[in-house]
């Protein structure tokens, strides 16, 4: 028998990201300070994007906002690659680092996009 979501906290997808999150931080703290107001910035919040936006549409009232918002963190996977595609270029983050949280944004992705096409089926 499944056990009932009751909290955004209990959703794995919600759990990677956080750890997503966790690993962005590690990272950009080690950037360039004359990037701590560009990329370093702009890769934290894009980051903190994807768990935030997956607890907001979990606390909304229909399942058409919750995919909306589901939307939106995957959108924000998506930019977030992008960041860690220009800081390895920059050789600000090494080939390992770079690589490990590649696949993990990859799957928090893919939980993303399973999860709203199972909504979608559902309505």
């Amino acid at each position: 028998m499944k056990q009932k979501i009751t909290s955004h906290t209990q959703l794995v997808v919600w759990q990677k990201a956080m750890d997503v999150v966790s690993d962005i931080y590690k990272v950009t703290k080690n950037f360039p300070k004359d990037e701590q107001f560009g990329l370093t910035s702009q890769m934290r919040r894009c980051a903190i994007s994807i768990p935030s936006n997956i607890a907001e549409g979990r606390v909304r009232n229909t399942t058409k906002d919750f995919v909306h918002f589901l939307h939106i963190a995957l959108g924000s996977c998506a930019e977030l690659a992008t960041q860690l595609d220009i800081a390895q270029r920059q050789n600000f983050v090494s080939e390992s680092r770079y690589t490990e949280i590649v696949e993990l944004l990859d799957e928090v992705g893919k939980m993303l996009s399973a999860l709203i096409a199972s909504l979608n089926a559902k309505r």
